[in-house]
């Protein structure tokens, strides 16, 4: 089966998806339509994200529906909102043709209420999240006594983020005569156990084993100490230019201090985790799907069911436990038919980690240094020409005889200018700053780092926040902590010609009210591109909510607190 038109669907599915450009099946397509379309058995299913699951149960199912039943005969569950919101989408543009189908999506985060309504339409095809799911079945608004067939989509997360009970509680509400069809990344033991409490004899099939993914996505790493660990990640994005990706964190806390870190430097970053509202989650994620962020930086959960297609990096910030989450985590780049990069950033008393995913996934992995100012001012020149280079519509237009003389000059020196005026900062950032030193994997590390490093890394931890944001005196020691003072960071710096006298001037008109008494200022640093300052406590409240409503010099200002 190497074109869609050669299967047995109907003609209505195959005039929907001809439209949507689809010709050739993947391979899971190619496997999973003609067994769906002629056996009865149960399924389990093992791919990665992005391999066209959702075609390749929905296509043949469409196919056999009987769409003049008013009963729900197909549900599909899946692990979170937007997963849920795409497969809905998928079906029902697969189905476009087919008047009298129905689907329903179900999940958490939104009006329940206005979800009961949408089920007096009476859907033959539901779609939901378990909790959601369980809420509606308790209030007597789901029945799935007669559904024919029902899909665990990306089970292996389900089970990790705890929706065991859901799962079985749902499952015990359905029919016995239905088949399961479970797909899934990777086979756990709480999946296989799932799979054997709940499915007949299944039928398996395998495609894209855990060692294809490293086909056209090439893999790195670098061996770098706790404290450095941020600088190595400016670094290594500075290195990559033009970069579209996501960072993978292995915490809630690590995921927004990493992402917060990478805006005060300056970075079109977010952070996507669990701690968010649903409605910021939807934020964070249309900006990345626009690409008004081009650095995305999520634990392994947030981002399931962000489905991109045009990612040219992943980088391991942390490294999962399990080698197959690295696996899939690399899989979201180079996707395609495109090339893609994966990097791990790697602690170096994590080498028996290393070892163990390299030995599992027979993933080639080259070691790499942690780029130098030189070499990342090379990456950039080469950046700035391809991003020159590009295509582009023309977004304005103007005369030409507003471009001044510049016969004057060769090809050489006006690239010359255009690369001077273009990298500066990044330049100046980089001139005086000491090379990071590659810390080598050694036997010691096998047994958890290094003595020092066990005893040092946490006690270091603060210390070295403070060390990021210039936190030390003229004298190179560390500052003192004043108790009764405050310190914020200031998103303005030396590159928007903010000076001291212009920061006092900010703070007096932010901290000036009703009482007489004039707040007290304590250090001011002006970096190059944002600022600390310290005020008196009592004026905390005035400085966070006065300063974002002033402007310098036409520019919005930000104040938070500073750790």
């Amino acid at each position: 089966m190497n074109l869609f038109t050669e299967t047995n669907l109907s003609p209505d599915i195959l005039k929907a998806i001809g439209e949507l450009g689809y010709e050739s099946p993947t391979e899971i397509q190619k496997q999973t339509i003609p067994f769906i379309l002629s056996d009865i058995r149960d399924l389990i299913a093992l791919a990665q994200t992005g391999t066209g699951k959702t075609a390749a149960f929905s296509l043949p199912i469409l196919d056999m529906i009987d769409d003049t039943s008013r009963k729900i005969q197909l549900l599909v569950l899946c692990p979170t909102r937007e997963l849920c919101l795409q497969i809905t989408k998928d079906i029902k543009n697969y189905s476009k043709y087919m008047k009298d189908i129905k689907t329903t999506a179900v999940y958490g985060g939104s009006s329940i209420m206005d979800q009961i309504r949408s089920l007096k339409d009476k859907p033959q095809i539901i779609v939901g999240t378990p909790g959601r799911v369980i809420d509606l079945i308790n209030r007597k608004a789901l029945d799935f006594s007669a559904i024919h067939w029902l899909v665990l989509d990306e089970a292996d997360e389900m089970l990790s983020m705890g929706f065991k009970d859901e799962l079985e509680t749902i499952l015990s509400e359905t029919p016995e005569t239905k088949q399961t069809f479970l797909f899934s990344a990777t086979m756990s033991k709480e999946v296989e156990r799932i799979s054997k409490n709940y499915l007949t004899k299944p039928h398996r099939i395998s495609v894209g084993s855990i060692n294809e993914v490293k086909k056209n996505i090439k893999h790195e790493y670098y061996v770098i100490g706790y404290r450095q660990k941020k600088e190595a990640l400016k670094r290594l994005i500075d290195s990559n230019p033009n970069q579209y990706s996501i960072i993978f964190c292995r915490t809630r806390m690590e995921t927004q201090e990493v992402a917060d870190f990478l805006m005060q430097n300056g970075y079109a970053a977010d952070a996507l985790h669990g701690d968010l509202s649903q409605a910021q989650r939807d934020t964070v994620m249309k900006k990345f799907r626009l690409k008004n962020i081009d650095i995305l930086v999520a634990t392994d959960v947030a981002a399931r069911g962000l489905d991109v297609n045009s990612l040219t990096h992943v980088i391991h910030y942390s490294l999962p436990d399990d080698p197959e989450v690295f696996v899939h985590r690399s899989g979201r780049t180079g996707r395609a038919g495109k090339d893609g990069i994966s990097i791990a950033l790697i602690k170096p008393e994590e080498s028996r980690k290393l070892k163990q995913i390299k030995s599992v996934t027979k993933i080639e992995m080259h070691e790499g240094k942690i780029p130098t100012g030189e070499d990342i001012i090379k990456a950039q020149v080469g950046g700035v020409f391809e991003s020159l280079f590009e295509i582009h519509e023309d977004f304005f237009e103007f005369d030409d005889s507003l471009i001044p003389d510049l016969s004057a000059f060769t090809k050489e020196e006006l690239a010359h200018k255009l690369l001077q005026f273009q990298l500066k900062d990044l330049a100046l950032y980089y001139k005086d700053r000491h090379d990071l030193m590659d810390q080598k994997l050694s036997s010691r590390d096998d047994d958890g780092g290094s003595r020092r490093d066990r005893r040092d890394r946490d006690r270091d931890r603060g210390r070295d926040r403070d060390r990021d944001r210039g936190d030390r005196d003229r004298g190179g020691k560390p500052r003192r902590k004043n108790e009764d003072m405050v310190r914020f960071f200031f998103n303005l710096g030396k590159k928007d010609q903010l000076k001291k006298l212009d920061v006092l001037d900010i703070i007096n008109k932010a901290t000036s009210g009703k009482s007489k008494k004039r707040a007290e200022i304590g250090d001011i640093e002006i970096l190059e591109k944002f600022s600390f300052f310290e005020v008196e406590k009592s004026f905390k409240d005035n400085v966070l909510s006065n300063i974002g409503s002033m402007k310098f010099k036409g520019k919005e200002m930000r104040a938070e607190v500073a750790n």
